[in-house]
């Protein structure tokens, strides 16, 4: 059997460089999606495309050893281009590979691109992502639909970065006639649904269904870059002029929206009409005159925001807030000290004070509630020592109790 294929990336409506690179060939497809923040993602998915495009060649038997091997030196490449330059330390891609030796694919993954099967009319994730939120969803916390929308859905846990040499998940397949292989960064799988991607793959030719795959992540919001690589098995050998397709940044082919672009979108075509193209510059545009590039959204998460029109009118709001909530704390602070009691000295004699036996700078936090007329002179110097220390008291009645005990010491002595 052959590969009748068809390969697409588009840089989208956000970003400003395409991180993603493919290869379309009779022998092998795969996706590489440089890893969101990463320095250089464009470089590490060139650089891992062009070591795999060597796979492109009809397999030996040992189909997943091929792979393995084709994989680990993709990623011996990138460990060899940081070495090289430690400014890109750092860099990294994702690895979606399917190897056909007309009969069966073998198929190689680490990260979050995707490869599916469309077979008699059912559509089938072949890959398990290497994500944060894949783990969330196989812990049965949080559900596929969730993951499209969670904070930490770009939290990648493994990929070819040539500094940990994860092994990728490996396994093959048997192909037969009239199969539908799609391989696809996050960008498209990250935004349509299952049943959006099997109503596109169910009609038109590979070329149709992966620019119109294409279209739909735009429309659908997608703001990543987008690569669809779309297969077909057959029994007709190819027509002659299909040719193996590079795309994205290893084909080193940067698209930019012009002015304008933003609204109408990158795709004219629709499902009824032609298979889409990329709008022209129009002649009147002045040289240079591109829409300005939005920061990238990994990078505007973290970032600071400015404050709002009436950021003042919130503050003063927030500060009369936090004022209310300390003048209760201090009132019922206040309130309570106001019940305590303790025996002291005062003028000489022994006295009760109401409130708490300590003082803040510039601030009584008691006074003399009742002044006696026992004399601290009149009684023993130890006694008089623990009056001018403080007695506490739990109550008034209590306080009154120890006045009286030095009262009647004083008429001993």
């Amino acid at each position: 059997m052959y590969l009748h294929y068809s390969a697409i990336s588009d840089v989208g409506r956000v970003r400003r460089e395409n991180q993603d690179s493919g290869y379309a060939g009779p022998w092998l497809l795969t996706v590489c999606d440089g890893v969101g923040g990463a320095v250089r993602g464009d470089l590490a998915s060139s650089t891992a495309v062009q070591a795999l495009r060597k796979l492109d060649q009809q397999p030996d038997e040992d189909i997943l050893g091929q792979l393995a091997g084709g994989v680990h030196r993709a990623d011996d490449r990138i460990a060899e281009l940081v070495e090289e330059d430690p400014n890109l330390n750092g860099t990294s891609t994702t690895a979606t590979v399917a190897l056909f030796d007309g009969t069966r694919f073998g198929v190689g993954h680490i990260g979050d691109s995707r490869a599916y099967l469309y077979r008699r009319g059912e559509l089938r994730q072949l890959t398990h992502d290497h994500t944060f939120v894949q783990s969330l969803i196989d812990e049965g916390r949080i559900t596929e639909e969730q993951s499209r929308t969670h904070p930490h859905r770009n939290l990648i846990l493994k990929a070819l970065d040539g500094i940990r040499h994860e092994e990728p998940d490996l396994f093959e397949f048997p192909a037969e006639a009239g199969d539908r292989v799609f391989i696809c960064s996050d960008g498209a799988c990250g935004t349509l649904t299952d049943e959006r991607m099997a109503d596109i793959l169910s009609t038109g030719t590979p070329d149709f269904a992966a620019v119109e795959l294409v279209r739909a992540s735009l429309e659908a919001g997608s703001t990543d870059n987008v690569t669809c690589i779309v297969a077909d098995v057959s029994d007709e050998e190819p027509p002659a002029e299909l040719q193996p397709l590079l795309v994205g940044a290893a084909a080193d082919l940067p698209r930019r929206m012009p002015l304008g672009g933003a609204v109408g979108g990158l795709f004219r075509g629709h499902r009824s009409g032609d298979t889409g193209e990329i709008p022209p510059v129009p002649a009147d545009v002045p040289e240079g005159a591109f829409l300005a590039d939005p920061i990238d959204p990994e990078a505007a998460r973290y970032a600071p925001r400015e404050p709002g029109r009436h950021a003042w009118l919130r503050r003063l709001l927030l500060a009369a807030v936090l004022l209310g909530l300390a003048w209760v704390v201090l009132a019922a602070l206040w309130s309570w000290s106001q019940q305590q009691f303790y025996v002291a000295e005062q003028d000489g004699r022994i006295a009760i004070f109401r409130g708490i036996d300590a003082d803040l700078p510039g601030i009584s936090l008691s006074h003399a509630y009742e002044v006696t007329d026992v004399d601290l002179d009149r009684l023993s110097d130890i006694d008089a020592e623990q009056v001018r220390e403080g007695i506490d008291a739990s109550d008034l009645d209590e306080a009154r109790l120890t006045v009286d005990n030095y009262a009647a010491r004083q008429d001993v002595d």
